[in-house]
């Protein structure tokens, strides 16, 4: 069975609630989309991420933070993809809020504030990728000693470590 290609067209997704929604609020907000596989991927500027996903728990169109994971792209830039995974209990659908950044100025707002489970997933991306959490209440090495060079999930790190 065939896949049916991916829908990236704004105006072909606008009626999408979630989608929808962060359009009505704040339509800067939204840089791009896209529906693939039954999906919805919206990618967020960096700069209102915590607004955006705050904006989607207030108004219950979204119930509920399942993770947060990171891409890296390198040699790319942006260098990094965050991805937001969000899912509507009520719709009965996942959503998710995609932030990129550049390797020179990998910082983002923290979601704590909003989804407290945040706390963990927001600590293991600064540890192994560096990506900078601002206004996390305790942004600090969870895997790796304190000690530790480096960001080992990075593309550029040395296979076998530093030495």
């Amino acid at each position: 069975m065939a896949l049916e290609p991916a829908i990236t067209d704004l105006e072909q997704l606008k009626d999408r609630p979630v989608l929808a929604a962060l359009l009505a609020w704040k339509p800067d907000a939204v840089q791009s989309a896209k529906f693939d596989r039954s999906e919805l991927s919206i990618y967020v500027t960096r700069e209102l991420v915590r607004d955006a996903c705050n904006q989607l728990k207030t108004h219950s169109l979204v119930s509920f933070f399942s993770d947060l994971t990171c891409a890296d792209f390198y040699p790319r830039e942006p260098r990094f993809e965050l991805a937001y995974h969000l899912l509507s209990h009520q719709r009965k659908e996942f959503v998710r809020l995609k932030v990129v950044l550049s390797g020179d100025d990998a910082v983002v707002e923290s979601v704590t504030s909003v989804w407290p489970a945040a706390n963990f997933f927001e600590r293991e991306l600064f540890d192994l990728f560096g990506i900078r959490f601002l206004g996390h209440p305790n942004l600090r090495r969870i895997m790796l000693p304190e000690d530790w060079e480096g960001h080992p999930l990075r593309k550029d790190y040395p296979v076998e470590g530093f030495r």
